[in-house]
């Protein structure tokens, strides 16, 4: 289960980064761009982290609201649930 979990976090990290990295490219050139929607269920199902490593790689999506508060809260809700999991599972 645990190895799952790693592998699941590895290539939904990975298709993430690859994502933004390919709408900062159609950006660039003009062409049509990845919802916005699409980006933030990618972060949702696992991919904050490299979501966020990529804002800051590519410089992309770095001012626009609200993507930038709903890529928070998602990171909110994670951090939450994660945090609760871990709690539950450390219960005698």
């Amino acid at each position: 289960m645990l190895l799952a979990a790693l592998a699941w976090a590895i290539l939904i990290n990975l298709w993430t980064l690859l994502r933004f990295w390919q709408d900062k490219r159609r950006a660039i050139a003009g062409a049509r761009r990845i919802p916005e929607a699409r980006l933030l269920r990618l972060a949702a199902l696992g991919g904050t982290p490299a979501a966020y490593a990529a804002r800051s790689l590519f410089r992309h999506k770095t001012r626009k609201q609200p993507f930038s508060l709903y890529l928070l809260l998602i990171a909110l809700a994670q951090t939450g649930l994660a945090t609760g999991l871990l709690i539950l599972s450390t219960r005698p």
